[in-house]
């Protein structure tokens, strides 16, 4: 409520130059310059506000597994379905990515190299792919979603809590898909604190709507749905809104978004690497479901569920950051300021190691913590603690994949930044899962055990990837 009412009045002003705090923008020009002034304080003034939108968006799902949890005698059964939908809810994110960040990445490049119409067109058309893209997702999963949640570890005992929820999710796909997708264009255009407006305003509704759906109503894992398909649609309208609007740097207009075959390949090729990094992600947790639904049960499954959330939680402000230097690294790049390029990849990767280092050492020290906030349940806190500690081993290495994954999506390397998305969770995670629980007794342990192998493995020789082919090469090409 108080982002629309400070935006409402903001929006009173009618002058040619705008400034948020952030940089000062020329809306006749279109420019909101990152080759000017301090790199880390550009990375700030996106990265804080970024940070924060990334953490405020986990509450989206977050928040309803905590009310799920406690939700009376079937909470274990309805918690472990909603877990159950989590692939296939990651596989809607993958699609806002792969139009939404790819998109966002190019209009980065093309403004720093002042193509202001080209920008234009690439707004307009990741639109209209975003719209396009929403619908055919919830026509094919409405069409495959029952046996699609078996094949994720569904039960007989979990299928109808998985059902009722993906059923209502499914129908406000398009929302998600615009919310996410647009607001990577806010950001691209420096306006951070818009950006984490969007999630924000989503979030808090969804916070309110939860226990009135939940509990008021008596509506369960429906409830849960239904809360967060409005909060996204109402998500989906400010972010429309905003860049329609005279504050936009480049405004979303009509004109633009006829769909160009070349550009939408464009858009795709530079978002294969965040799409591939969340469809992977989900083709994983399908594979853990499945694998720890037989060598664990429901239990184990619900303890994936947590470990999800728990990793969705410490992981968003490395998805904050890294986002948040993308658009500086893709502009100085268009705009051939390579030393400002290194700069941005130097500080990128130094906060991103000192923070997953310290979040390593949180989850260490205090599993039961995490645990606790999302079930009571005796049986899922007992193997969560050791599951816990395996899976989150050395997740510092983690903090390489993304920024190296970031420098290949910002400069417009994409098969780099496919291929090591690829990597790690196809040719290492997956077989991983299938091989290590059947070595000696380890069971759920080797289960657990793929992840810290592939982000030790992946991380290291993408950073290294990253540093001898485009780095040290910054300039000379």
């Amino acid at each position: 409520m108080f982002c629309l009412l400070l935006e409402f009045y903001k929006k009173k002003r009618q002058t040619d130059l705008y400034a948020e705090g952030e940089n000062v923008v020329d809306c006749k020009s279109g420019l909101n310059d990152f080759s000017k002034g301090s790199i880390m304080g550009n990375i700030a003034r996106l990265a804080i506000p970024m940070t924060l939108a990334q953490l405020i968006n986990v509450l989206y799902n977050v928040v309803d597994r905590i009310y799920i949890g406690r939700i009376g005698e079937q909470a274990a059964y309805a918690f472990t379905g909603l877990g159950v939908c989590l692939p296939l809810i990651s596989a809607v994110i993958a699609f806002s990515n792969l139009i939404g960040m790819g998109g966002a990445a190019l209009f980065s490049i093309e403004r720093g190299a002042k193509n202001t119409e080209e920008a234009a067109y690439i707004e307009g058309n990741s639109f209209t792919m975003l719209i396009i893209t929403g619908i055919l997702l919830t026509v094919l999963g409405y069409a495959f979603k029952r046996p699609a949640l078996y094949l994720l570890g569904a039960s007989d005992a979990t299928f109808p809590y998985a059902d009722s929820y993906i059923s209502i999710y499914f129908a406000g796909n398009i929302f998600v898909l615009l919310s996410l997708g647009l607001n990577s264009f806010i950001n691209a255009q420096g306006f951070g604190r818009i950006g984490m407006c969007t999630v924000a305003i989503g979030a808090g509704i969804n916070i309110v709507l939860d226990p009135i759906f939940i509990f008021g109503l008596d509506m369960g894992v429906s409830g849960a749905a239904l809360a967060t398909i409005i909060s996204q649609f109402v998500s989906a309208c400010w972010t429309v809104k905003f860049l329609t609007g005279e504050r936009a740097v480049i405004k979303l207009c009509r004109r633009y978004m006829g769909v160009s075959a070349k550009r939408a390949a464009k858009i795709m090729s530079l978002g294969l690497s965040g799409f591939t990094m969340a469809i992977t992600n989900s083709m994983v947790q399908i594979m853990y479901n499945a694998n720890l639904q037989i060598y664990g049960g429901d239990v184990y499954v619900g303890v994936m569920t947590i470990i999800n959330s728990v990793r969705e939680v410490v992981q968003m402000p490395v998805f904050g950051v890294s986002q948040s230097a993308q658009p500086i690294m893709g502009f100085n790049y268009g705009a051939m300021e390579y030393d400002r390029v290194r700069k941005t990849i130097k500080y990128n990767s130094a906060v991103l190691i000192v923070y997953t280092v310290a979040a390593w050492a949180l989850i260490f020290l205090f599993p039961h913590f995490f645990l606790g906030v999302f079930t009571k349940d005796p049986q899922i806190m007992e193997a969560g603690e050791r599951a816990l500690h395996i899976y989150f081993f050395g997740f510092f290495f983690m903090a390489l994949q993304f920024s190296g994954q970031a420098v290949f999506t910002a400069l417009g390397f994409a098969k780099k930044a496919v291929f090591f998305s690829i990597f790690r969770k196809v040719i290492i995670v997956i077989p991983l899962i299938y091989l290590l629980p059947k070595i000696g007794s380890l069971g759920t342990d080797g289960i657990f055990m793929s992840e810290p192998i592939s982000n030790i493995i992946g991380g290291a020789l993408c950073f290294a990837v990253m540093y001898f082919s485009v780095y040290r090469n910054l300039g000379r090409k």
